[in-house]
Formats: C-alpha cells, sequence, structure tokens
C-alpha cells in the first residue's frame, strides 16, 4: 500500500499463489486471543453500520468500473468457466430465484440488499414485491434512484435498517453476502429474526462465503482494512445457529472457484481503471483494493474458502423433495 514494492508488468495473482500454497500460518493462541476475538466479534447495530460504511459507502462510481453492469457484489455462479461476468451474474440470480419457489404477487424480503441488482431482477421476471435493506447510505440512494429509472418503484421497497431493526412478514426471504457481517455469537438471533419474519410456508435462502475448515478468526489485514467486524463462517457455526431456530434446512450446495472465476474478472476490470481510480483517490487506496482482490482470488483457488447456499423452511412441502426443479429449464 506504502507504494515500497510491486511486481512490475507481472502479475500480482501469480505471486500471492505462489505464496499461498507454499505457507501455510498457524495460528498462535495468546491469553488475549479470545479478547481480540470478543471485540472484533462484537457487532452491536450502531457498530454494524459504521463497519458497513467503512467498505460500501466508497463512491459508487469506483464500484461501477469494475463490477458487472448489474452491480452484483458476490459470487458469480460460472455454467462454463468460459462466461462473461455479466453472463455468470445473471447465472447466480436465475439460480437463486429458482431456489426460491417464486410465484407471482409474493412478498420477498433481501436482508442486505446492496445496490438493489437481485431485487430488481425478482421483481422484473417473476412479478414478485421485494422489500430491501441495507446499512449503506451510498447503496440505498444508488438502489431507489435504479428503482424510479427502471420503472420498479411500485415493486420494489428499499430501507436503511439492521436485521433486527426490521419488522415485517414475507413468503421468502433471501441474503446474498451478508452473513459474513453477522457475529458468530449473534447468528442464533439472526436466523430467529429469519424465521419470525418467514411465513410459515416460507422458504428462505442464505448465501454466503463460507470456510470448508476448522473455525478460524478474521484476518488481521481484512478486519482492519476492508470488512471491519467481518468473519467468515464454517459449516457447522451456520448450522448450529440454523438449529437454535425452528428452521429446517432443507438443502446446502457448496460452490468451489466460482468466487476464483468472479474476482478474476473483477480484478481485470478494476486494474483496466487504475489511471482513474488513482485519480478519483490515491495510490495507496489503488493498491489495497488491488491486493484485496488479488488475496481473495488466491484464497478461493488455493486455500479454504467457498461458499454456502442454504435453503431453509418450516414445514415439509414448500421445498420439493429432489433437486430436480433447479434444472428443468436446462434439460434436453
Amino acid at each position: 500500500m506504502e507504494g515500497g514494492w510491486d511486481t512490475g508488468d507481472q502479475d500480482l495473482r501469480i505471486l500471492l499463489g505462489l505464496l499461498r500454497t507454499n505457507f501455510s500460518p498457524k495460528g498462535v493462541i495468546k491469553w488475549y486471543t479470545p479478547l481480540i476475538k470478543l471485540y472484533q466479534q462484537f457487532n452491536h447495530i450502531t457498530r454494524s453500520y459504521r463497519n458497513i460504511a467503512h467498505h460500501y459507502d466508497t463512491e459508487e462510481t469506483i464500484f461501477r468500473m469494475f463490477l458487472d453492469k448489474e452491480m452484483y457484489y458476490s459470487c458469480a455462479y460460472f455454467r462454463d468457466q468460459n462466461d462473461s461476468i455479466e453472463q455468470a451474474q445473471l447465472n447466480k440470480a436465475r439460480h437463486i430465484a429458482s431456489k426460491l419457489l417464486l410465484k407471482p404477487g409474493m412478498t420477498v424480503f433481501d436482508i442486505g440488499c446492496g445496490w438493489g441488482s437481485l431485487a430488481f431482477h425478482l421483481a422484473s421476471h417473476h412479478d414478485v414485491h421485494v422489500t430491501g435493506i441495507t446499512l449503506s447510505k451510498e447503496q440505498l440512494r444508488v438502489a431507489t434512484d435504479e428503482a424510479q429509472a427502471r420503472g420498479l418503484s411500485d415493486k420494489t421497497t428499499f430501507l436503511l435498517s439492521d436485521y433486527r431493526e426490521h419488522q415485517g412478514k414475507y413468503d421468502r426471504i433471501v441474503s446474498v453476502g451478508m452473513l459474513e457481517h453477522v457475529s458468530v455469537a449473534a447468528l442464533p438471533v439472526y436466523f430467529s429474526r429469519v424465521n419470525d419474519m418467514l411465513d410459515d410456508k416460507g422458504a428462505a435462502l442464505i448465501h454466503t462465503i463460507g470456510n470448508k475448515t476448522v473455525p478460524l478468526e478474521t484476518n488481521p489485514r481484512i478486519n482492519r482494512y476492508m470488512f471491519p467486524g467481518g468473519r467468515i463462517l464454517n459449516l457447522s457455526e451456520t448450522a448450529i445457529g440454523i438449529e437454535k431456530s425452528r428452521l429446517m434446512l432443507t438443502d446446502v450446495e457448496i460452490w468451489r472457484m466460482h468466487y476464483a472465476w468472479t474476482l478474476r474478472a473483477l480484478l481485470e476490470r478494476f486494474e483496466a481503471h487504475k489511471d482513474e481510480i488513482v485519480g478519483l483517490k490515491d495510490e495507496s487506496f489503488y493498491r489495497m483494493w488491488e491486493f484485496y482482490l488479488a488475496v481473495c482470488d488466491m484464497s478461493f483457488e488455493f486455500a479454504n474458502l467457498v461458499v454456502y447456499q442454504c435453503q431453509l423452511a418450516k414445514q415439509h412441502g414448500v421445498v420439493p423433495i429432489t433437486r430436480d426443479y433447479l434444472y428443468q429449464e436446462h434439460a434436453e
């Protein structure tokens, strides 16, 4: 970040990939380790607003330079590795919609709606009403303006709200890339709120980055510079949170390599706009984000990161007993 070294004309990802495959740090537990964990994971509502603003209230212009045209800021779904990022993000939206088993007129609650990308897809393609919440004022502004521009203001509602503050009842609940901002201790609260807001015949889909090994604490650099208060959960931690609610886990899907390919596409676009980004911010900001995108790409390819999609319901009969329904449109 300080400009002391760089890789010249070579690819930063290659260096980080080499380091990542040859270096496996083992955590050292000291007497104060539990206190650090407690501090990092303390996500009171007020602090949650501040943590989200740290990352997502960066200028919209910069995000538009490297995200796809719909502004999805989460793992895309590559049916083919050669899919464009636009196609892969559309694949993801369609896949999620299939798992939600939507019907016209349903109400959908989007926890952590970002810039409204998924809400717009669901509202325009499935004739549902989507209520999305975010803790980012910048995301709220963009989503609200975009809804008006697309003529979807009557089918979408966007609010500045924490999931612990919001009240309502919905046919479907979806959350993409938000669970990483919920502390381990708060998982039972989170899933209890999902349960409370979900209709008895409802279904939910939680999409989150996950750690496929034993629970690990947040990387200090990521916690300091990119996502303060964030935590990559493993499946056992998530499952315990679900088990403490009335929700039934109906399906778990694990995406491997999809986020590595997503981040690779985003990094290429980010680097292509280097001069513009440095002009808007500075060299240090550019290097911070370049390293973040590159090291996360390598972590999904060579380390322990995957993506989990957890489908939830309150009772049998809401979700089909096989996965055939997900692929009917692609059958010969």
